[in-house]
């Protein structure tokens, strides 16, 4: 029974984990080089992330400054980051490129601030799937008589407990982050 527990918020905290990754991402107005995470570059016919062919730096609180290790792959971080879902078009000397990260209007705010509750209502949607599993399981234990009716009750409220918990921290996290994005 505490197995199946212990599997069931496990898995939630990776839910948990996996909004906070994707909330790292959000272009937000600011300069974050996290926004790149995803970006990969065809280096000599590899993908590879930009973070491996360039130091990349917040140069003020609007540009995100991108300095290859490579001279000659600057064209290449280029287009990838053009051909990206960005949005930003880089600014390149040849040697170092910029990315100007315009403010933010209020219709884009409203926007990014709907994509980030939605992303918490997807964590939320996931933490339920992974509290159904548990308690199927759970049944399960009982119809093969593993554990009694009792242990069955306390495991299920355990598992509802968990469940509110995480979805709590998700919508927590959510209205963090849309206060950030509504005060940029």
């Amino acid at each position: 029974m505490q197995e199946v527990l212990d599997k069931a918020k496990a898995k939630m905290q990776k839910s948990i984990d996996v909004l906070a990754e994707q909330y790292v991402e959000v272009r937000a107005g600011r300069a974050n080089p996290n926004v790149l995470n995803r970006v990969t570059v065809d280096y000599y016919g590899t993908a590879t992330p930009i973070n491996q062919l360039a130091a990349v730096s917040v140069a003020e609180a609007h540009v995100l400054m991108i300095q290859p290790w490579d001279p000659s792959s600057c064209r290449a971080i280029e287009k990838a980051i053009q051909t990206s879902d960005i949005g930003i078009n880089p600014q390149s000397d040849g040697k170092t490129i910029r990315l100007i990260f315009p403010a933010l209007t209020e219709d884009r705010r409203k926007e990014i601030a709907k994509e980030i509750a939605k992303m918490a209502e997807e964590t939320k949607i996931a933490v339920r799937s992974i509290r159904r599993d548990a308690m199927d399981k759970l049944k399960a234990m009982k119809k093969k008589s593993e554990i009694t009716e009792d242990d069955l009750k306390v495991a299920e409220k355990r598992t509802q407990d968990l469940t509110d918990q995480f979805c709590k921290q998700a919508d927590a996290m959510a209205a963090k982050k849309k206060k950030e994005i509504m005060e940029i």
